[in-house]
């Protein structure tokens, strides 16, 4: 086999082992914390400086700034964080995705078969979060071991004249080096991993720091890619974070761009080796840039909300669930959630309104509750479609029982619409076509009973909405007590119906059926409380 071919398989496999252990690396990290650091990503205050080191801190656990960011696309999109409250994040967050090159420059490549094993000893003899770190070790054995390919394989081209004239003259075009780069990290999401080939060539004695620091620069504004991608379709303040991590990494990028000797020679002078010369220009590069910017956070806010203002959206639909960040699961099941809360608040907006229908006969209203039916449905199939999805991702054993609790939420609230619709406004219409009139004891009884059913509802939605156990638990110790009232109502009616009341005579169907309706709602909420508690009845 001819030196070049051994070459390229070197090349080809130690970046595939790079790719998937950058991925491995990620999985493992996000499975073993991320549901932890989204909520302290979500519960930000708009301290800057606290901002800053929470983005450093959390994408220096995850080993991503790409996943960080894509998290505080998700909470723009949902609500939970503004602009000012993210671009601390954001900073940080790339000054901790450093931390990875930083670990890559350490002279690991020869122990990588160790590190390899002892990832894969404790991923298969573990469970829960020890699994997860091991898949996480694991991952940082692939990195080295690719690195370790990369290193051995082409070292043959450092005697060669050719490929020496090639690097030269791909080192005097740092334009052109940065655009490749841009485009390499943005295809494999992973600026790590692009880095990580450079320290593998600068090892090899392929790639020197001033031919690197292009690369650098490149790597930096392809790894905005993913957010950019992930806030596509999205409310405009997801757009704005997107925006504001890509305009950082593109702004630094044009102030250093001119001083690429000026800033080798001092990179020079922080280590003695190449590899750990790379990673302290990686690291000096973001470091400048949150000290850079981090001052200016509020001015920056303001003009890229000036540049992306808020735009109208439809309301028919899902609003927060955006396929970019299935990969990322404890972001794409807080979406999911966001969503699932918004299709409880149109069924309790349509069951609220249901009373003032019956009481008022108002068709106009009855034809709204209809159509919003349609809603309810559509949100129902959006939201089934985006968890089933999610499901193909590897998912925790606590992200799979918020899964399949959510599943159970949208299919209830489903059915409940169908009460509203198919049931109660059909009671409304008969009501209406027969001018008929409740008794007024009977029309007190009837809201009575409908005033106790919505607020069940509000409170299942509230225990689902905080993960409330006691607020779920009340919810279904209130079941008891709603049928025990619809009983008991159903006999005072009947008693009506023994006294000759002519309103009761005329309403008695309608009547009965509206309180059986009231209940059948009252157990689909119930279920709701149960599927919060994890148990799916």
């Amino acid at each position: 086999m001819s030196e070049a071919n051994l070459v390229l398989f070197a090349l080809l496999g130690g970046t595939a082992l790079l790719l998937y252990g950058v991925r491995l690396v990620g999985e493992g990290l996000q499975r073993a914390a991320g549901t932890r650091l989204r909520h302290i990503l979500s519960t930000l205050t708009g301290y800057r400086l606290r901002a800053l080191l929470v983005g450093a801190g959390v994408t220096a656990v995850l080993q991503s700034s790409s996943a960080t960011t894509v998290m505080l696309v998700g909470f723009a999109s949902a609500g939970l964080l503004t602009l000012r409250q993210t671009i601390g994040v954001i900073l940080g967050a790339d000054i901790g995705t450093t931390v990875t090159v930083q670990l890559l420059a350490f002279d690991l490549l020869e122990l990588s078969p160790l590190i390899v094993f002892i990832g894969w000893l404790l991923y298969v003899t573990s469970k829960g979060t020890p699994r997860y770190v091991g898949q996480a070790i694991l991952g940082f054995g692939f990195l080295f071991l690719g690195m370790k390919l990369i290193r051995d394989g082409t070292v043959p081209l450092a005697s060669s004249a050719l490929f020496a004239d090639l690097l030269r003259s791909l080192a005097d075009q740092s334009l052109l080096l940065v655009l490749l780069a841009a485009i390499f990290t943005a295809l494999v999401r992973s600026s790590a991993a692009v880095i990580g080939l450079t320290l593998s060539l600068a090892s090899a004695g392929l790639m020197p720091l001033v031919g690197a620091i292009p690369v650098i620069f490149g790597a930096n504004v392809g790894t905005a890619a993913t957010a950019v991608l992930a806030a596509v379709g999205q409310n405009a303040e997801a757009r704005r974070v997107a925006a504001a991590h890509a305009a950082f990494k593109v702004v630094g990028v044009v102030i250093f761009f001119p001083f690429i000797g000026a800033f080798a020679d001092l990179v020079r002078m922080t280590a003695p080796d190449v590899q750990r010369q790379i990673a302290n220009a990686h690291t000096i590069f973001n470091v400048a840039l949150a000290l850079l910017f981090l001052p200016f956070a509020g001015i920056a806010a303001d003009v890229i909300t000036r540049l992306i203002p808020e735009g109208r959206r439809t309301e028919f639909g899902a609003m927060y669930l955006n396929p970019a960040v299935l990969d990322t699961p404890a972001v794409a099941l807080g979406q999911a959630l966001r969503e699932v809360l918004r299709m409880g608040d149109v069924v309790l907006q349509s069951l609220r309104e249901t009373l003032l229908v019956l009481e008022r006969n108002d068709a106009a209203l009855m034809r709204e509750v209809i159509g919003r039916d349609d809603l309810i449905d559509r949100l129902e199939e959006d939201i089934k479609q985006y968890l089933v999805k999610l499901r193909e991702q590897s998912l925790t054993e606590d992200q799979a029982e918020r899964e399949t609790a959510l599943i159970f939420v949208i299919v209830n609230l489903e059915e409940i619409g169908d009460v509203i619709d198919k049931n109660l406004m059909e009671l409304a219409e008969k009501k209406m076509r027969g001018n008929h009139v409740f008794s007024a004891q009977g029309w007190r009884e009837i809201a009575e009973l409908h005033a106790k059913v919505l607020e069940n509802l509000e409170l299942s939605m509230s225990a689902l909405a905080a993960g409330d156990r006691e607020v779920a638990e009340k919810v279904i110790r209130h079941k008891g007590v709603v049928n025990v009232m619809e009983r008991q109502l159903r006999q005072a009616h009947i008693q009506r119906l023994h006294e000759g009341l002519r309103e009761s005579i005329d309403t008695s169907s309608i009547h009965l059926d509206v309180l059986a309706s009231l209940k059948r709602a009252n157990s689909l909420i119930t279920g709701i409380a149960y599927a919060v508690l994890g148990q799916h009845h």
